[in-house]
């Protein structure tokens, strides 16, 4: 545990900034942040990241609480005119099982993106915004996230339209959208949400673009765009929700055991099926990943409904995909006295690109 100085927002108010990560050093999400005497409380974000404002002023204790982890609490002094940052790495108490690789050289599209992600892994021409882009920017408009794109200038021009032109160009380029061409005039880029978008193509002259979407050669002159959306194919429901608020009374009572109250530990059934796969958007673009999921594991060994949290991830879709899998997962389970008992664990998922590495 840190701790650094930080402006103030104002004279009388501190403000109180931090990271919450475990003995690893991967980011914690959702781990409560309170503090003595204030009735401001935050949660750590995906990246374990926390911001509180209008913390009091002097001596004051923090208190940073998530189950699975061992409860944290430090003194912190806030005083004028400066705030105070707090790093904390949280001890695991639930037991950390061994990770569970999925590991992928190749991978063969299916269905309507197909084509759309086996171009972004060769990325052989044109410029490609991913899902992972957008998020991660969060742009308000088309125009403002197309606008960071060299050889783009986006502009707002007749009628309100907000369009593009291409380097070195004055009409406007063909824009596709989940492969059907819009040809008949300019279209409003801005009429599309960006948080609706999978992935975006752009070729900026007429001889880059795909065999398939080069409509006519006096269309395609000035560029082409093409625009994929999401849909039940990029976004599976969850097949698991998230952990219920009474879990933590549930082990503070022994209903569910931690490692260290069983006399033989929970562990990943390996001579079933996992069904996890590699997120085929997240290896077109080359994106490895990890998941550290938390959950209970039943008497019968299976993963308990409503117990599944996610304490740390890299990416939404590695989330998505976890979730998934878990639903059907299969474990051996924990033993206390003889019998099959509840536990609490956790369990790391990694995402690699390649081939497994040669022993040696």
């Amino acid at each position: 545990m840190t701790l650094a100085m930080t402006p103030l927002r104002s004279a009388g108010q501190a403000v109180l900034t931090g990271t919450v990560t475990d003995t690893s050093g991967a980011p914690i999400f959702g781990a409560e942040i309170t503090v003595e005497g204030s009735p401001a409380n935050t949660r750590t974000d995906e990246h374990g990241n926390f911001r509180l404002t209008d913390i009091p002023m002097g001596e004051t204790s923090v208190t940073v609480r998530r189950l699975g982890f061992a409860f944290f609490k430090v003194g912190v002094q806030v005083s004028q005119p400066s705030g105070a940052q707090l790093t904390v790495r949280m001890t695991p108490v639930a037991a950390s099982l061994p990770p569970v690789v999925v590991r992928a050289d190749h991978m063969n599209y299916m269905g309507r993106l197909a084509g759309y992600y086996g171009r972004l892994e060769k990325k052989s021409a044109g410029y490609f915004i991913t899902r992972e882009q957008i998020d991660r920017e969060r742009p308000s408009t088309m125009g403002q996230l197309l606008q960071r794109v060299p050889g783009i200038r986006a502009s707002r021009g007749r009628a309100g339209i907000t369009g593009v032109r291409m380097r070195g160009r004055t009409c406007w380029p063909l824009v596709w959208i989940d492969g059907m061409p819009m040809p008949a005039g300019e279209v409003d880029l801005d009429s599309f949400v960006p948080s609706s978008i999978q992935g975006i193509e752009l070729y900026l002259g007429s001889t880059t673009a795909p065999v398939s979407y080069t409509y006519d050669r006096d269309l395609s002159s000035c560029g082409t765009i093409l625009i994929w959306s999401r849909g039940p194919d990029t976004d599976p429901v969850n097949a698991a929700s998230s952990a219920s608020d009474d879990l933590e009374a549930l082990v503070a009572r022994l209903a569910v055991y931690t490692a260290e109250k069983v006399d033989r530990q929970t562990r990943l059934d390996t001579t079933q099926v996992l069904s996890l796969t590699f997120p085929p958007p997240l290896f077109a673009s080359r994106t490895p990943g990890l998941v550290i999921a938390q959950f209970v594991v039943d008497t019968l060994g299976r993963v308990e409904h409503g117990t599944v949290g996610i304490v740390s991830s890299t990416a939404p879709l590695f989330t998505d995909a976890v979730r998934v899998a878990l639903a059907t997962a299969t474990f051996v389970p924990a033993l206390k006295d003889g019998h099959p008992v509840r536990q609490l664990v956790q369990q790391p998922f990694e995402f690699a690109i390649g081939r497994q590495p040669a022993e040696r």
